[in-house]
Parts: C-alpha cells; structure tokens; sequence
C-alpha cells in the first residue's frame, strides 16, 4: 500500500510569498532609497538597487504565478 505525500508548500503560501516579494519590491522603487546614498558611487548604488527591485518583483510574480498554476493542477 502506497501514500502520496506533498513535498511542497500549499499553494496558497507560494502565492502568498509572491505577492509579498511583488510589493516589496515595488514598494522599494517607489520609496527611491538611492536618494539618500552618500558617496562617490551613487549611480552605481542607484542601479544596483533598481536592478535589485525590478528582480524582486520578477521572483515575485513568477512564485505567486507558479503557485496558482499549482493550486489549478491540484483541482
């Protein structure tokens, strides 16, 4: 006699953390923190930090986005 078992997270939770990563991410480029970078290397902290943000907004949206097409799946 054989179980299944799930190996991963409900749905609800990938999709929840998506979200949450979504608007971070956002929240992040709007708050513009690379206003206040001090130095001699702004633009490189500035771009490091938009590139950081519009990264976390992607893995966001493709974990909230592999979440629901499991959740789908599973119905």
């Amino acid at each position: 006699m054989s179980t299944r078992t799930s190996a991963g997270p409900a749905p609800w939770l990938l999709v929840a953390v998506g979200v949450f990563l979504v608007l971070v991410g956002l929240g992040t480029l709007v708050s513009a923190p690379w206003r206040y970078a001090g130095g001699g290397s702004v633009v490189a902290v500035a771009a490091l930090q938009i590139l950081g943000s519009l990264s976390s907004v992607v893995i966001g949206a493709g974990v909230a986005w592999l979440g629901a097409s499991e959740a789908r799946e599973k119905r």
